[in-house]
């Protein structure tokens, strides 16, 4: 079994940062492939990276050289560091397997970007 808890998120400008952490109980965690996912009021979940059990990554597009996901097998843990933030970035973001598993859905982290 494997319990996600995710922190890190805030309120910042346009243009901030933040940066996102996921800590992952089990020690099954080595053996995913990770991901961040996001979901902005009354839209559907949307994928915003993953990374594989060795370090491989993958970005959607609207992501692309604006975000960076990373992960530490020793401490089980999977980041995301967020930059160049923008209003259209505010949503609640997740972690998860890719692919994602139901009963592994935690409560997430809420990015809010407002001047």
């Amino acid at each position: 079994q494997v319990q996600l808890v995710e922190s890190g998120g805030g309120l910042v400008q346009p243009g901030g940062s933040l940066r996102l952490s996921c800590a992952a109980s089990g020690s099954i965690f080595k053996s995913l492939r990770m991901a961040w996912y996001r979901q902005a009021p009354g839209k559907e979940r949307d994928l915003v990276a993953t990374i594989t059990q060795g370090g491989s990554t993958y970005y959607a597009d609207a992501m692309k050289g604006r975000f960076t996901i990373s992960r530490d097998n020793a401490k089980n843990t999977v980041d995301l560091q967020m930059n160049s933030l923008q209003p259209g970035d505010t949503t609640i973001c997740c972690c998860n397997a890719r692919p994602a598993i139901v009963r592994y859905w935690g409560q997430g982290t809420e990015v809010t970007v407002s001047s």
